[in-house]
């Protein structure tokens, strides 16, 4: 015979009631404030949240209040050096909770006076990416007196308040002044923009508060540093030369010192942002490289590249795609490397179909796109490939080839492509556009057009199916890029809009949308 098991009592539903103030002592906005100690009274056993996020004092005290739980009762024991005539504000945010189901007591203040009145004036507003427009939560907002802006300095900002959940604040409690307001997404909490590791936002102007303001709207964005900086420099093993920066760099210049040899014979490729470079020399034999960095003919820096103890490795690796081993009419194979292509020799590049060779397909390099090359054939279905790059088939600059690589294929007969064609209207004469196609999640750019009055269409031709959207840049400094924010010279992101949906892109089929750019003109 078995034992019925014991089981703890469900307790019914759970727990969801935050906690309510039974009494505040002194009272919550007293006015001429002289007490060392504040006890909120509730009707539940309570305790503190994440303290160190959540609660915040508004402004600054010179040594932080000290908060202690007993039981039902919050203890706020307050340093001695308060300043006069000042309206301090504590924030809860979700930091005072129920005991037993953390239950938090929402958008819960407690204001007071050391002066004979409580400032009432307010700011609110929200806060955005200038680059998704998405909704930023827990974005701190700053309000500093102009007369004391210190958002670059060492000294905190000491009126904040931070964003909810769907990106909207508000400041209460203020006092008639002139200030700055700041958006800042910090990295180490300090109220402090520490560069552009931060994502800051800023109005222009300063505000002067003499009335609440409302629908004040913050976009930030990671600008450009004010001091450059080399983020990581190395030689790999493949002797590539890796140089990373901590902004991109107009019209960039390296000169390798002491080696005119090598300098001469070098190769640079800039990523698409110019924040980084990859070299290419033909000696490595000395334990370290000296790089001069210019800028618009300006020198940036001197930098040093020590070689280590590394094992190199200097033949070429191919890299081909589609990754997947499946080709067909429109994807067809690529063939690249990391390292710089002098030429493909087609005749060490072996195509066999069905076990039998093919030598009537084309080997092209791409005409935009350095260092890749496209193997057409006139692929067909239930048939099986085999790709071979013979050793040496790939030669590079400084003598390098490639060992043999040998890829299997198939053909992929979903015939997934179609057409859609993007008619924009209201495009300004004096402006140049700038169209991103890029996924649901606003993450990955597949193609990048400039738009300008004589172009007034952009066809995507044969694109693979599946959903994606469109972005419109108005590129005000027509450099082709996507310009964040800049707060030193206090210049806003570029303006940019977003198709106010997905599109489908359908396998065989042809579509046509329009797209109005006024909204984009009429932005400030």
């Amino acid at each position: 015979m078995q034992c019925a098991s014991i089981k703890q009592p469900t307790g019914g539903p759970k727990d969801s009631i935050a906690p309510v103030v039974l009494n505040e002592y002194p009272k919550n906005f007293s006015k001429n404030f002289k007490e060392k100690k504040i006890s909120i009274t509730l009707d539940e056993y309570i305790k503190l949240n994440n303290q160190q996020k959540e609660i915040s004092v508004s402004p600054d005290m010179d040594k932080p209040p000290q908060f202690k739980i007993k039981k039902k009762v919050l203890e706020i024991t307050l340093p001695d050096s308060l300043e006069q005539n000042t309206t301090y504000t504590i924030n809860f945010g979700k930091g005072l909770v129920d005991y037993n189901a953390s239950n938090p007591i929402i958008n819960y203040s407690y204001v007071f006076a050391t002066g004979d009145q409580i400032d009432s004036l307010s700011i609110s507003g929200n806060v955005t990416n200038a680059l998704t427009k998405e909704k930023e939560k827990e974005v701190r907002v700053l309000l500093i007196p102009v007369s004391q802006d210190s958002i670059f300095g060492k000294k905190k900002a000491n009126i904040f308040a931070q964003t909810d959940t769907i990106g909207n604040f508000k400041i209460s409690n203020l006092r008639a002044n002139t200030y700055r307001i700041y958006a800042l997404k910090e990295t180490n909490n300090d109220r402090i923009y520490n560069g552009a590791d931060e994502l800051i936002g800023f109005l222009k102007d300063s505000i002067v508060l003499d009335k609440d303001l409302t629908n004040i709207n913050l976009q930030i964005s990671k600008g450009t540093p004010l001091k450059f900086r080399v983020v990581d420099k190395k030689i790999e093993n493949t002797g590539r030369i890796h140089l990373v920066f901590n902004r991109g760099i107009k019209k960039p210049n390296l000169v390798l010192l002491n080696d005119d040899e090598n300098d001469k014979s070098k190769i640079v490729k800039y990523s698409e942002a110019q924040d980084s470079a990859l070299i290419f020399i033909n000696n490595l034999e000395r334990d370290s490289l000296k790089f001069v960095l210019s800028e618009n003919n300006t020198v940036l820096d001197t930098i040093l590249v020590k070689k280590s103890n590394l094992k190199l490795d200097r033949s070429i690796v191919p890299t081909t795609s589609p990754s997947t081993g499946k080709v067909d009419r429109v994807k067809h194979l690529t063939i690249s490397s990391l390292t710089p292509i002098k030429l493909i020799d087609k005749s060490k590049v072996k195509l066999i179909e069905d076990s039998i060779a093919k030598t009537n397909f084309q080997l092209q390099l791409d005409t935009n796109v350095a260092n890749l090359y496209h193997l057409r054939y006139n692929w067909r279905k239930q048939k099986n490939y085999e790709i071979i790059l013979e050793e040496g088939a790939m030669q590079g600059y400084f003598g390098e080839k490639n060992k043999e690589k040998k890829l299997t294929l198939a053909y992929d007969d979903s015939d997934n492509y179609g057409d859609i064609t993007f008619t924009f209207t209201a495009i300004d004469s004096a402006r140049q556009y700038i169209v991103e196609l890029i996924d649901e999640k606003k993450e990955k750019v597949f193609r990048r057009d400039i738009l300008n009055n004589s172009i007034g269409k952009v066809a995507y031709k044969e694109f693979p199916g599946g959903k994606y959207s469109i972005r419109i840049i108005r590129d005000d400094n027509k450099n082709g890029i996507w310009d964040p924010g800049e707060v030193y010279k206090l210049t806003q992101p570029e303006p940019l809009v977003y198709l106010n949906k997905t599109f489908t892109i359908r396998a065989n089929w042809e579509q046509n949308e329009s797209f109005s750019l006024q909204e984009l003109n009429d932005l400030n």
